[in-house]
């Protein structure tokens, strides 16, 4: 641990923030920035940070101020709004209350809320101001307010748990930091922590920190710098304390390799992401399901495979923060028979049964702390962990996963650091299920994330021409997670990067020839290890030819009947094998043609080889219908591009058809549009429309085909 304060960078960030929120906030923000970057300091909205300084109220008035950080906001990328500004003099009077509940002191903070902006700098945001709409303050909150210090910092240090959660961590924490650094033994994060922490530092007024018994460290300064280095000073104490005492290393005598691991999860990922997926009670969307991402590092598989790694990762969390993204505890499936499918999925299964049992008990045991009107959690586990495997990390949505899986990534390394020198002993199940039960940590966890499919998987065929790149991007609009697939090169290259900078990691690309039986299994085997496995198949790869029927080649034609049709029958075989797996239904859309029922003149390969993908799609209706799979079929007439996208099929048709009729690339759009009763311009994200009428389960449908042609009546399905 090493400081990494830049004072230009620091300079750089004054200059960028100082003039609308002062340069105390300026600062605030760089460093609360340095803790962030830090996983060894916080993960993923963990920790807080503040700083006290002057609010100027409209009327001109210089009022104290505490700018605290957001509930939930991430450190790392945090800026100067992230900072709520309260009313410090105001919040101080609360000390004098014996007690404080978590929601009255939620609506104690919010009633002391400043406006956001400082007056000077007045604009949209400020004007429209709504207390309603703003973030959260921290739950500790009133522990920044009742310190005296002008900047504070708070982290959940490794290396710090690393030496509180043990049987004599107090002691250890004391030997290691010195006299000047206060242990105050655990305390549930809020009201009575703040009163514990201004107490403690009245009784040793020379305090230069605190820490917190299995929950973590706070330190303070007069300045940014001196806070944050305080930070890095003491935790760099920890770690060579750590470094020192170890006797011995937590390690497996044969550990497995990173790359059996990862073909493992391509196998067992789809199975558990089945056992995951709760029940809903809705026919047409009968599943809640998870994104499931695994953790396969050297490290990891070096704990799983230790003789004592399931007793030591059944301990309870690092810190009670960590609770709401990974429970109290994971699952282990003990010898998992990777050689041995069927016995396999029994084991999963066993281990998630057993888990949901022990889970509900646990609530049982302590429903007398349930809050009033508070449901419990689904009994399911959020991490399980597999010798021969690493990781399994569940959550609603990749962003939830991701939390997960950083935060599971984390508790295993300090927990064999901890095993290096003695015994790990974390929270009793009491303060955890006190902890896990709050209503400030519940709202954390409210709604999925954005759009209708949000935390479901597609794989699109043929994404990176006009058609595909529209179906791509009107899902990820929906917030699902989409594996855009075609021939390697730079077109589905192209689309990744395109799409990759609105939508960040949900989209990735996954070479495929949907003609190679192996290409489409090791397509599903990629998807199966990133996500946990595939909900929604969209299939939209296709070739086209123009000849008149006397005149055609027949390799080219074998060519159309390769892609067209084996393609087709080849993804939707591999289709129905993936969700006999997994078991939890889904949903396939081919992307049919109006050729299928009205068919061009010197279109024959292509109308001819469509229209048997179109069958094959409406027998895999018949066939998938009891894994709770419904196929469809959109027919569209021509899509000329998306966007700067051109279609590769109109590369191969536009110019037979423009010389044909005399027309430029102009004239032979306009020609398209004019045949149509609704003399409409068919576009990409009128097909993705269709697509997602299908996908987003509207009506109970399935073997049914919509027309996306502006009305062609010789095209209307019969």
């Amino acid at each position: 641990m090493r400081s990494r304060w830049i004072q230009a960078d620091a300079d750089r960030c004054v200059e960028q923030y100082a003039a609308a929120w002062g340069e105390a906030v300026a600062l605030r923000t760089y460093s609360a920035r340095l803790l962030g970057a830090d996983p060894a300091l916080v993960l993923h909205g963990g920790g807080n940070t503040s700083v006290k300084g002057p609010h100027t109220t409209i009327v001109g008035e210089e009022l104290p101020a505490l700018y605290v950080k957001a509930s939930g906001t991430d450190m790392a990328t945090i800026d100067p709004p992230g900072h709520l500004a309260l009313d410090l003099a105001s919040l101080r009077t609360l000390r004098a209350l014996p007690d404080l509940d978590d929601v009255t002191m939620g609506r104690e903070l919010r009633a002391r809320m400043f406006p956001m902006r400082p007056v000077e700098s007045v604009g949209p945001v400020a004007q429209g101001f709504s207390p309603a709409l703003l973030p959260t303050p921290s739950i500790e909150t009133l522990v920044h307010a009742f310190l005296p210090a002008r900047f504070i910092d708070h982290t959940h240090a490794d290396a710090v748990l690393a030496l509180t959660n043990q049987p004599d961590g107090d002691r250890l924490v004391s030997d290691t930091l010195g006299p000047d650094v206060v242990v105050v033994p655990y305390v549930a994060p809020g009201f009575l922590l703040a009163k514990a922490a201004i107490e403690a530092i009245e009784r040793h007024p020379g305090a230069r920190a605190l820490v917190w018994s299995r929950h973590g460290i706070v330190t303070w300064g007069e300045t940014a710098r001196e806070s944050y280095e305080a930070m890095i000073d003491l935790v760099a104490k920890a770690e060579r304390r750590l470094g020192s005492r170890a006797s011995r290393v937590l390690r497996a005598a044969a550990p497995t390799s990173a790359a059996v691991a990862v073909e493992r999860v391509a196998l067992v990922a789809p199975i558990l992401r089945g056992l995951l997926a709760a029940k809903t009670g809705d026919p047409d969307r009968p599943y809640r399901r998870v994104v499931v991402q695994p953790l396969v590092t050297d490290e990891v598989l070096q704990f799983v495979d230790a003789d004592e790694a399931r007793e030591l990762a059944l301990t309870p969390p690092l810190t009670s923060d960590h609770l709401i993204r990974t429970k109290a505890w994971p699952a282990w499936v003990e010898a998992p028979d990777y050689a041995n499918p069927v016995r396999l999925a029994e084991q999963l299964a066993a281990a998630v049964n057993d888990y949901a049992g022990k889970y509900e008990a646990y609530v049982a045991r302590h429903a007398a702390h349930m809050p009033a009107g508070m449901t419990p959690f689904d009994p399911l586990p959020r991490v399980v962990l597999m010798p021969g495997l690493g990781a399994l990390c569940a959550g609603r949505d990749l962003a939830a996963s991701t939390i997960a899986r950083d935060i599971t990534a984390q508790t295993l390394a300090v927990k064999a650091r901890v095993a290096a020198f003695g015994p790990y002993e974390g929270l009793g199940e009491a303060d955890l299920f006190k902890m896990e039960y709050r209503v400030v940590q519940h709202a954390k966890l409210e709604g999925r994330g954005i759009g209708s499919l949000s935390g479901e998987v597609a794989i699109v065929t043929g994404a990176a021409g006009a058609i595909g790149s529209g179906v791509c991007r009107e899902l990820l609009e929906q917030g699902c997670l989409v594996a855009a697939t075609d021939l390697p090169g730079a077109p589905l290259d192209s689309l990744v990067s395109e799409l990759s900078s609105s939508f960040g990691p949900r989209i990735v690309g996954v070479p495929l020839d949907v003609t190679d039986t192996a290409s489409v299994g090791a397509a599903f085997r990629v998807i199966a290890a990133t996500w946990g496995g595939v909900d929604l198949v969209i299939l939209n790869a296709g070739i086209a030819h123009v000849a008149a029927l006397d005149q055609m080649d027949l390799e080219a034609f074998r060519r159309l009947e390769r892609v067209n049709i084996e393609g087709t029958l080849l993804v939707l075989a591999e289709t129905a094998r993936h969700f006999k797996v997994q078991g939890t239904g889904g949903d396939v859309v081919l992307v049919s043609t109006k050729n299928v029922f009205a068919p061009g003149a010197k279109f024959g390969a292509y109308s001819a080889t469509k229209a048997a993908a179109h069958q094959l799609a409406r027998i895999a209706s018949l066939e998938m219908a009891d894994l709770g799979v419904r196929v469809n079929m959109v027919s569209p007439d021509a899509v000329f591009s998306d966007g700067g996208r051109k279609s590769g099929l109109w590369a191969e048709v536009g110019p037979d058809r423009m010389r044909a009729r005399g027309l430029d690339e102009a004239g032979l759009e306009a020609y398209y549009r004019s045949r149509n009763l609704l003399k409409a311009g068919v576009t990409a994200k009128h097909v993705a429309n269709a697509v997602m009428f299908f996908a987003t389960r509207q009506t109970p449908t399935t073997g049914s085909t919509i027309p996306v042609d502006g009305g062609l009546p010789d095209a209307t399905p019969r």
